[in-house]
């Protein structure tokens, strides 16, 4: 009968008390202080038959690699290295065992001296058998084992070491490590008739091959130790301690809002562990699924923690648990319209790649079999690629096949979850996380099974796609590298609203807005996380020379899945880099209007560049403050409506003026009260000119689908030409000179029964305008409330009784919450629940 027919615990009878494995990982014993807290850990549980799998000390297996390796290149550190590894043992048991601690040291000093006759013998031999290498390398697991059973036994507990390496019995085969189940079951039974203790500690990744050589399980054998062991003991669970408190939806130091998954089932274990999550070893796995034994990974470090239970069955809300990333690898393609229909084309490709010893991570292949796609390790790529090329050497000369072709930096994001199976949408919701991300995919594959979705991407864009995947999937808050230009009225309102709204949006919305740059003309801060309580005093304190190119690769460097960037200058300079930063997949949202209304080469570029990679230039705050103005053109006009006329008063600062001005105070007299109470700009000819208010009529006009220009409207400005050279203080002064003509204007207006408004208007084919008008007193533009600013759209269904948006259209805290409100429509389309 074979090894494999046979079940683990055949041998054994079923156990009547219960059984507890608990595998403990390097940093779990790292020194003697760790080991005395496993040791608590361990007699603080109520379990009848207590066994304790252990690794070795943190870092002692690679440093037994290490000394033989220079043992055999006859390297004289070698026995540097040898002295510190016994040394560091010496300490640890004098440290755990104190006045007890004579026996183990001996013990400790007799191996140590055994290791150094093998090691002499290496820097003889000059060479390093791989037999030798697994006895050497296994040595740290026995040490670890014998400190931690020695300290249980001066405690005065029943407890005994078992050196794997007595009863485990395994082969070596082309699919890893093939367990004896029968030999071992039986090597165990009798080792347990002469050592009937209740706790036993057990030395991990060591064991025999069935010529009884000592042999090594592989890297992260000491997990795979601890699954035999529970199989072979009939145990309830095992229970796997590490550095964590359980497996993560992915990897903390790339997600650091990772969730701790409560439960798994074996098969997404499985397909995480594959694609390099910190999860069980898949091979560990095997006899826990075979027994359908539950796994349990948990914190030693927070052993209160329930941590992570694997078992059959998956438990939890949502089609996705946890999502993984591959680095280092490359992708193959064999493409030509040679393969088209031809039989065992596949299975040249992977007979190539096997006999060139290249294991294959993932492939895809459309239907139309004009191209095998497969991803493979980067280290065996130049060998993937010459075996592929060899293979297929007569189809490449004869043209039947066009290319083999090899893409190195590469990763492969794997999504894994048994409750994608039979759920419409899952591909869909991964695919469109990406694409919001701009993260290009490079091959797809899904087996049948729908646990996981894998796609291969770029490994410049892995992180941010691992961050955006696991946003999409809600299992973290969608993420915004945030920069703010321009902290002046409106841009520090605006980072104040930011900063009060930021928990809400956390908690209620799952939107992680982080300000990580801060830009003004006279310096700059750039955070490496994000601003943090007083933006103000981090701005004074870490100022450096204003450069928009460090500014934007700052906000870049995070890989966070989105960027963006809040324009709140009134600059050209900064609206001209507006195409590159959409080109780049930066969001822009802005109450600058020099983008909307100035060169319409420029224009057209900000929305040829959103076009083309889907970022989101949002400018709603450049017209109406905070009201609605765009939103509402835009609604018109995305619903088949034609625009026949706007026609608004787009000022605040003039409302007010001409509201107020009825003749009673003199106009120049309204100006400095409006200076004074902070209506105008600090100098009000901005404001009077009539320019501001033209570039917001020329905006609409463009939001309407007009290409119209500031050159082409005709602006009656309110400063005098004498004036407008002038400093503002000279201006002030002398501003009474204009007082007698806007008397001579508003007594005309009264005479008529009207009163004086600052209007712009725009219909197609005619002049648009924007200067002071008379409107009859019951006009809906002639009753304003001070600062109010009002739009009017003439529409064809809006035809007898035009559409109207109304409301305040000046302050800083306004335009602030206009912009945003901009802010969170773009956080809306990338998908935060808003």
């Amino acid at each position: 009968m074979s090894s494999a027919a046979v079940s683990p615990t055949d041998s054994l009878p079923a156990a009547a008390a219960r059984t507890v494995v608990h595998k403990f990982g390097g940093t779990s014993v790292a020194d003697a202080g760790r080991y005395r807290h496993v040791a608590q850990l361990l007699l603080a549980r109520e379990e009848d038959v207590q066994v304790t799998v252990v690794s070795a000390m943190k870092g002692v297996t690679d440093g037994l690699i290490e000394v033989a390796r220079l043992a055999a290149a006859a390297d004289p550190a070698w026995e540097t290295c040898w002295r510190q590894l016994r040394e560091r043992h010496h300490d640890a048991a004098v440290a755990l065992l104190g006045e007890h601690a004579a026996t183990t040291l001996a013990w400790l000093d007799a191996r140590f001296t055994r290791l150094h006759d093998v090691l002499a013998a290496l820097a003889v031999i000059g060479e390093l058998p791989q037999e030798v290498l697994d006895r050497v390398q296994g040595l740290g697991e026995v040490f670890s084992a014998h400190l931690l059973g020695h300290h249980l036994q001066a405690l005065g507990e029943d407890a005994d070491v078992l050196d794997a390496r007595d009863v485990l019995v395994v082969n070596h085969g082309e699919l890893g490590v093939d367990v004896d189940w029968a030999a071992s079951a039986a090597k165990l039974a009798l080792w347990r008739q002469s050592h009937p203790a209740r706790r036993l500690v057990v030395t991990g990744f060591v064991a025999r091959d069935g010529k009884g050589h000592t042999t090594t399980l592989g890297r992260n054998g000491s997990d795979f130790s601890g699954a035999i062991f529970a199989a072979l003991f009939a145990a309830d669970e095992l229970h796997i301690w590490t550095d964590v408190d359980g497996v993560l939806s992915a990897d903390p130091r790339v997600v650091p809002e990772a969730v701790q998954l409560e439960a798994l089932s074996y098969d997404e274990a499985c397909e995480l562990a594959y694609f390099g999550a910190k999860v069980v070893h898949p091979q560990t796995m095997s006899p826990a699924i075979e027994r359908g034994l539950p796994i349990i990974i948990r914190n030693t470090f927070q052993p209160q923690h329930p941590g992570t239970r694997i078992t059959a069955v998956s438990a939890g809300a949502g089609p996705i648990k946890g999502l993984t990333l591959s680095p280092d690898l490359a992708v193959l393609n064999v493409e030509g319209t040679g393969l088209i229909g031809v039989p065992g084309t596949a299975e040249r490709v992977f007979a190539a790649l096997r006999t060139a010893h290249v294991s294959v991570v993932m492939i895809s292949q459309g239907s139309s079999e004009h191209s095998i796609c497969c991803v493979v390790r980067h280290s065996e790529a130049l060998r993937a690629r010459d075996a592929l090329t060899q293979a297929f050497s007569h189809e490449l000369a004869a043209g039947q096949v066009q290319q083999v072709q090899l893409t190195e930096g590469v990763s492969v994001l794997a999504a894994v979850g048994d409750g994608m199976a039979g759920q419409p949408g899952v591909a869909a919701r991964l695919f469109e996380a990406l694409g919001r991300a701009q993260v290009n995919i490079l091959a797809i594959a899904q087996g049948s099974s729908e646990r996981n979705i894998s796609v291969a991407i770029a490994a410049r864009d892995a992180t941010k796609a691992l961050r955006a995947a696991h946003a999409g999937f809600w299992l973290s808050p969608q993420t915004f590298s945030v920069g703010v230009i321009g902290p002046g009225n409106v841009g520090a309102a605006l980072l104040e609203q930011l900063r009060a709204a930021q928990p809400q949006l956390l908690a209620r919305a799952r939107l992680d807005l982080r300000l990580r740059a801060v830009v003004a003309r006279r310096g700059m801060l750039l955070e490496p996380c994000a601003v943090a309580g007083d933006w103000k005093a981090a701005f004074e304190a870490a100022m450096q020379p204003t450069d928009l190119d460090r500014f934007t690769e700052h906000l870049l460097s995070a890989r966070l899945p989105h960027t963006l960037i809040v324009d709140c200058s009134g600059s050209a300079e900064v609206a001209d880099r507006y195409p590159a930063w959409l080109a780049a997949g930066i969001h822009v949202v802005t109450p600058n209007k020099q983008a909307g209304s100035g060169p319409l080469a420029r224009y057209q570029a900000i929305r040829d560049a959103a076009a083309a990679t889907g970022a989101r230039f949002r400018y709603e705050a450049t017209v109406g403050a905070g009201l609605p103005v765009i939103t509402t053109l835009r609604d018109l006009v995305d619903t088949g409506d034609a625009v026949t006329a706007i026609a608004g008063i787009f000022s605040g600062t003039l409302a007010w003026l001409f509201n107020k001005y009825d003749g009673s105070v003199p106009f120049s007299q309204l100006v400095t009260q409006a200076r004074a109470m902070g209506y105008t700009e600090p100098d009000p000819r901005d404001d009077l000119s009539g320019v501001d208010v033209a570039r917001k009529l020329v905006i609409l006009a463009r939001e309407a689908g007009h290409d119209l220009s500031l050159e082409d409207v005709a602006v009656e400005s309110l400063v005098p030409a004498a004036l407008q050279q002038a400093s503002v203080e000279d201006f002030m002064a002398r501003l009474q000179d204009v007082d007698a003509g806007f008397d001579e204007r508003l007594a005309a207006a009264k005479a008529r029964g009207n009163v004086l408004r600052y209007v712009a208007r725009f219909a197609p084919g005619q002049a648009p305008s924007v200067g002071l008008v008379e409107l009859p007193g019951d006009h809906a533009f002639a009753n304003l409330r001070l600062t109010d600013n009002v739009v009017q759209f003439t529409t064809r269904r809006y035809c007898d009784n035009p559409l109207v948006v109304q409301g305040p259209g000046a302050g800083p805290e306004v335009t602030a919450a206009g912009v945003f409100a901009d802010v969170l429509r773009v956080a809306a389309g990338e998908g935060a629940r808003l």
